[in-house]
């Protein structure tokens, strides 16, 4: 009887375990998750020697000759066709004193040029009608209806400001102060450098200067606006928002909000040069009293934000007017509409979105000017961008981009036909 329960139970058994390695056989396999695509850093893949190319010396001694007659430490030249990267070379030095050669993988502040990726932001947003650039800035039915500003806004005008008369410098605003930290301590009688939210208190208490729309006048502090109204909609810090939702898709990995010293500086940037002569040095702008060199303190670089905090290659930057020039051959981030909206000129006393200017028979055009960088994007009617940024700034001040301008002009005559059919973003 026992050894028939024993010869039962084995049985039992056998079968479970047959039973069980049939499950496991024929249990369907999951598919492995899926990996992530790995992002390709533009930066990590250039080289000068890429681009030292039989046919070009001439284009060389150019931007060199350029360089010495304007007393240019380093820059760094990018150059596109048809959304396809050309040319990516760096000239002169990145760092002098550690003998470090410029590459077009350094990256550079590119001051103003930090406005049209903070008007590429606001396209996003209205392609996702989350704003419209027709919307109200203030007020109660405005986009900034927080306390802060209701409390603050006298001049009922404000009301009348829109997205869009930020975007085109048409704010109205008597001041742009964003470069005069020590002054706006002194009259705001602050015991520190002022924040954000003191320049806001300062400007926007006082009357306009025309009404919103009537006239323009280039004004830092309506993209420093704009920045903020990008941060109330998307519900993300400013840099988090322009970094995932507008640079990464457009394969932008090595732009960062630069630091306003030395201290401040990323591996692969540049250090910074500022001309001989008065003005070279200035106070520090957080009322110290220390001098400084005037491109290492002498502004609060962050605090610019969306005017004109960014940093990044001319090669990248390439790769962002790619995404939103409307050509077919790398995917724009934004809609065509919105490419036609921040391209649609007017006529030259209006600002383009974003741009400085879009006239159909020169191009478009976007300067920037810090002290210790000049920066110009210009993309031509034919489809061929140059880009071009200095680690040095010069007597000039914003005027320099008119001869960066000539400078590409004559360049293209001469070598545009003998620059090599390939693209380096591949």
């Amino acid at each position: 009887m026992k050894k028939g329960i024993t010869t039962i139970i084995l049985s039992i058994i056998a079968a479970a375990a047959i039973a069980t390695a049939f499950v496991i056989i024929h249990k369907p396999l999951q598919k492995p998750a899926p990996l992530e695509k790995p992002r390709i850093y533009l930066n990590d893949t250039l080289s000068n020697k890429m681009s030292e190319i039989e046919g070009l010396e001439g284009l060389d001694r150019k931007v060199r000759t350029y360089m010495q007659q304007w007393h240019i430490k380093g820059a760094s030249l990018a150059i596109m066709r048809n959304d396809s990267l050309l040319y990516a070379k760096g000239y002169g030095w990145a760092e002098e004193a550690k003998g470090i050669k410029m590459e077009p993988s350094h990256i550079l502040r590119m001051a103003s040029v930090s406005k049209l990726i903070t008007a590429a932001g606001i396209m996003v947003l209205q392609d996702r009608d989350s704003l419209s650039i027709k919307d109200t800035v203030f007020g109660p039915s405005g986009i900034l209806n927080d306390t802060l500003f209701t409390s603050v806004i006298r001049d009922r005008n404000y009301k009348k400001i829109t997205v869009e008369h930020l975007l085109r410098h048409q704010g109205g605003f008597y001041r742009d102060p964003l470069f005069s930290s020590r002054d706006v301590m002194n009259q705001m009688q602050l015991d520190c450098p002022p924040v954000k939210e003191d320049f806001y208190r300062l400007v926007l208490g006082r009357q306009l200067r025309f009404m919103p729309g009537e006239w323009q006048k280039y004004s830092n502090f309506g993209y420093l606006l704009l920045s903020e109204i990008i941060e109330k909609v998307s519900g993300k810090p400013y840099e988090q928002f322009i970094r995932e939702d507008v640079l990464y898709p457009a394969g932008c990995f090595d732009m960062h909000i630069g630091g306003s010293y030395y201290s401040d500086k990323r591996e692969n940037e540049v250090r910074y040069y500022t001309h001989e002569g008065d003005g070279k040095f200035v106070e520090e702008y957080t009322g110290s009293g220390r001098m400084v060199e005037r491109c290492y303190g002498g502004n609060n670089i962050p605090l610019l934000s969306g005017a004109g905090a960014w940093c990044g290659s001319p090669a990248e930057i390439a790769r962002l007017v790619a995404s939103i020039d409307g050509k077919p051959e790398v995917k724009d981030i934004i809609s065509p509409e919105a490419v036609a909206q921040m391209t649609e000129y007017f006529d030259k006393d209006t600002f383009s979105l974003g741009w400085n200017d879009t006239a159909p028979e020169k191009g478009w055009s976007r300067t920037g000017t810090l002290s210790g960088t000049a920066a110009l994007v210009k993309y031509f009617p034919d489809g061929e961008c140059w880009i071009m940024i200095t680690n040095t700034s010069t007597w000039r001040g914003p005027g320099q981009a008119r001869y960066t301008d000539a400078l590409f002009k004559q360049c293209r005559e001469l070598y545009s036909d003998k620059l090599p059919a390939r693209n380096l973003f591949e």
